[in-house]
């Protein structure tokens, strides 16, 4: 048998050795996400903005709380203000986004649930662990201002 005839079987069975093993690890459930499992990336390295966002100038108290859980939860995806980041996740101050496009539900289901890639090439949005229906109120309410501010109503 030629060696590269050998090597194409023997990548077949790591393959597929894969595979199995990844099955039995996930057990045939949706892995969940935490933003803490990503990891912190120097400035330099960290994918850029891919829209320009207006932020307003003052917020509610919602809003403001929005602000903070958001940069908790959701920046190291979304980026900065809901800007999006390049090749990592979309910005939601985007019209696709509007509220009556996405409703604030569209939110909760995709905390909850995750998303399967629709508008963007990003890949799916895993749930979201350990953030209440509260949370995400007040997240929803602080993208809502951006969009507002954004001309996105």
């Amino acid at each position: 048998m030629k060696q590269s005839t050998l090597r194409f079987i023997l990548a077949v069975i790591l393959a597929v050795t894969g595979v199995i093993a990844w099955n039995l690890w996930s057990n045939g459930e949706e892995t969940s996400f935490s933003v803490a499992d990503l990891p912190d990336l120097p400035a330099d390295l960290a994918p850029s903005p891919m829209v320009e966002v207006v932020v307003p100038a003052r917020l509610s108290e919602a809003e403001a709380m929005g602000e903070r859980a958001f940069a908790t939860l959701c920046a190291a995806c979304h980026g900065t203000s809901a800007a999006g980041r390049d090749g990592i996740a979309p910005p939601l101050v985007h019209r696709i986004y509007h509220p009556g496009h996405h409703s604030d539900e569209a939110f909760h289901i995709a905390v909850q649930n995750g998303v399967r890639a629709h508008h963007w090439r990003f890949g799916n949005m895993p749930p979201i662990e350990g953030v209440t229906r509260a949370e995400v109120n007040n997240i929803i309410a602080y993208v809502r201002a951006l969009q507002r501010a954004n001309g996105i109503e």
